[in-house]
């Protein structure tokens, strides 16, 4: 079917609706099937955003973890942000506690979000976290400082060939998100 009498529309007509389609499928179709599979084979490295549970107290003495933290800022983000520790040495099943240290050194309140990411990936699942500043949007007054407070298992479960276990963090600005919640307080 032509669309025209001119061949070269038609062949920019063409091309510009495969174009069309071939962006959306990548950004409609890909990026879905993409979490779902990684979700499936458990190789996103994402933990839970909700509080773990913990149904036994039972603690493993004979096995040590080392877990590991590291803090990083997006692009744009002018916080300091730091563990207060870099490293620990844990027992399976045991609740472990530690800090992150968050200041805005800018004069405007500001709003963060922290996304975490367990390496390696496969022992997300047995990184659980009962309370974490992750969980929710931090607001910091310009010039503030803030102590937030991370608590985690590592499950019993977890491998034996895994004996390290890394959670970063990465801090994004979400305050033009926010907007007018910020500018109200």
């Amino acid at each position: 079917m032509r669309l025209s009498q001119d061949p070269t529309i038609d062949t920019v007509a063409k091309l510009g609706a495969v174009s069309v389609g071939m962006f959306a499928f990548v950004f409609v179709v890909m990026v879905p099937l993409y979490n779902v599979l990684c979700d499936a084979l458990g190789i996103n490295g994402k933990t839970s955003s909700e509080a773990y549970i913990s149904v036994s107290a039972e603690v493993d003495e004979t096995r040590s973890i080392k877990v590991q933290f590291i803090a990083t800022n997006n692009d744009g983000m002018p916080w300091a942000f730091s563990p207060q520790v870099t490293e620990m040495l844990v027992h399976p099943g045991a609740a472990n506690d530690t800090v992150f240290f968050a200041a805005n050194p800018t004069l405007n309140t500001m709003v963060a979000q922290a996304i975490p990411s367990v390496s390696p990936s496969r022992a997300a699942e047995y990184f659980h976290k009962t309370e974490c500043f992750c969980f929710e949007q931090q607001p910091l007054d310009g010039n503030g400082e803030a102590e937030m407070p991370l608590q985690f298992i590592v499950d019993q479960d977890l491998p034996a060939d895994i004996k390290t276990i890394t959670l970063s963090y990465t801090l994004f600005d979400v305050t033009s998100l926010i907007g007018d919640k910020v500018a109200s307080r």
